[in-house]
C-alpha cells in the first residue's frame, strides 16, 4: 500500500510570524475540504516514568493561548496529565496530505469556562458525562445504559444538567508546532515553530528533514 503525494510546496517565506495564525489557515482548509471531523486530534500523554498512551479527542477551542479539549479528569489521560503535563497533539488531515503536530504542556481550564462549554453540549452528551466513569472497568454495557437511564429520568430533556465535578477542560500551551506537507518521493515539507524568548515574535521557524 503506497500513496504518492502531490501538493504545493510549503515555504518559510509564506508562513506568518506565529503558529496559531498558520493553524487557522490550515484548519479552515480542513473544514472546507469536508474532512470527517477536522477537529479530531490524537492526544498523547505519558506517566511520570514515561509510559505513553494515545487516544482521539475533539478540539473544542483554540486561540493564541493554545488548544482546548474536554474530558473526565479521572480518565487515564486526565490522571496522566495531572501527574505529567507534557503532551503531544496530532491533527491527521490525510486527505489534504497534511499533519499538524503540537508539543506542549496541558493545564486545567477554569470551572467557569468548563461550565460554559458544558451548557452548549447536547443533552444526551451531558448525561453521558455523568453516566460514564471514563477509563474505569465496568461490569457490562447494560450497567452503563442503566446509569444513563437513571440520569435521564433525573434530568429530563430541557432541564439544565450541571457539569460533573470530575469533568472539565485542558488547555495545551504549545512549545512547538510542526506543519507537515506531503510531497512525492517522500520529500515532505516539515516546518516547525519553536517557542523562543529571544525572538521578536516569540517564535523561530526551522525546517526538518523528512
Amino acid at each position: 500500500m503506497r500513496e504518492y503525494y502531490r501538493s504545493t510546496p510549503l515555504d518559510e517565506a509564506d508562513l506568518p510570524a506565529e503558529p496559531m495564525e498558520q493553524f487557522v489557515h490550515w484548519f479552515k482548509d480542513a473544514a472546507a475540504g469536508h474532512l470527517h471531523e477536522p477537529n479530531a486530534m490524537i492526544v498523547s500523554t505519558a506517566t511520570p516514568d514515561g509510559r505513553p498512551s494515545s487516544r482521539t479527542v475533539l478540539l473544542k477551542h483554540f486561540d493564541d493561548r493554545g488548544f482546548v479539549f474536554y474530558t473526565n479528569h479521572a480518565s487515564r489521560k486526565g490522571r496522566e496529565i495531572d501527574a505529567n503535563p507534557h503532551v503531544s497533539l496530532l491533527f491527521p488531515w490525510h486527505p489534504l496530505t497534511r499533519q499538524v503536530i503540537v508539543t506542549g504542556t496541558a493545564a486545567r481550564v477554569g470551572r467557569d469556562e468548563t461550565a460554559g462549554y458544558f451548557r452548549t453540549r447536547p443533552h444526551g452528551s451531558q448525561l453521558g458525562a455523568w453516566a460514564s466513569p471514563q477509563s474505569s472497568v465496568i461490569p457490562s454495557r447494560a450497567e452503563l445504559l442503566r446509569r444513563y437511564e437513571e440520569l435521564a429520568a433525573r434530568y429530563p430533556a430541557g432541564e439544565q444538567v450541571p457539569a460533573p465535578p470530575e469533568w472539565g477542560g485542558y488547555r495545551v500551551t504549545p512549545e512547538t508546532v510542526e506543519f507537515w506537507q506531503g510531497h512525492e518521493n517522500r520529500l515532505h515539507d516539515r516546518l516547525r515553530y519553536v517557542r523562543t524568548a529571544g525572538e521578536p515574535t516569540g517564535w523561530r521557524v526551522e525546517r526538518l528533514a523528512p
